[in-house]
């Protein structure tokens, strides 16, 4: 799937490259966004699930590439060239077990699991339709890694996803300038957990939801 991803990004890629046309218009730019994150979703480990949810508010910047067709219509690519952080702080969780020997002698074991995740590698395509004088709507297709960090007392490792959203927003525009409210609904993310140390699948998994919303401030050059 992820291969399946990657092909789809250079082809979206390489049609806004060559699709413009000589009257086209070319533009570059920078902007900045302050940004706030939500996720949600639920860890299955060992048939017991765990509902949780973790939420941030980052200052993202970004820089972009722009073809204008017309006073109307619009499309390009922004890069955001940093990594962000899903939750404001680490998840911390300690599970103790205890078991009974053959001559009932009882073992606690002490597992602390640390858990966080960021997103980086965020690439959007879309395109801007000017609705008025200065109003416009945006729309398009955003990709992202999610990269999962954790430090799990049973050693298993959940790696990282590639995953797409869909973009829409609404914007003005004035000179060089535009400030825009930007939703992004991404897929629905699936992780399932590596080996353990021990050699044993733990089969655990994660099911969740990431959604962006950021108030966007750009500039073009």
């Amino acid at each position: 799937m992820n291969f399946m991803k990657k092909t789809v990004l250079v082809l979206m890629i390489s049609m806004l490259t060559f699709v413009g046309k000589a009257y086209a218009e070319m533009t570059y730019g920078v902007s900045a966004a302050l940004t706030k994150i939500e996720a949600s979703g639920t860890e299955t480990e060992g048939g017991e699930k765990t509902n949780a949810s973790a939420q941030n508010t980052v200052i993202v910047p970004s820089l972009f590439a722009e073809y204008s067709y017309s006073d109307t219509v619009s499309i390009g690519l922004d890069f955001i060239p940093l990594k962000a952080d899903v939750s404001s702080k680490t998840k911390s969780r300690t599970d103790i077990e205890t078991s009974v020997s053959g001559t009932a002698t009882a073992t606690t074991t002490s597992r602390t699991n640390k858990a966080q995740a960021e997103l980086r590698n965020h690439l959007t395509a879309y395109g801007n339709f000017m609705v008025g004088d200065a109003l416009f709507i945006k729309a398009g297709v955003a990709f992202v890694e999610l990269n999962a960090q954790e430090s799990l007392g049973t050693g298993s490792k959940y790696g990282s996803e590639d995953i797409f959203g869909g973009v829409i927003g609404l914007g003005l525009k004035q000179g060089n300038g535009r400030l825009e409210l930007v939703y992004t609904d991404y897929e629905d993310i699936a992780l399932t957990s590596s080996v353990a140390r021990s050699g044993v699948s733990t089969n655990n998994k994660i099911d969740a939801d990431l959604d962006t919303i950021h108030l966007k401030y750009s500039y073009s050059f």
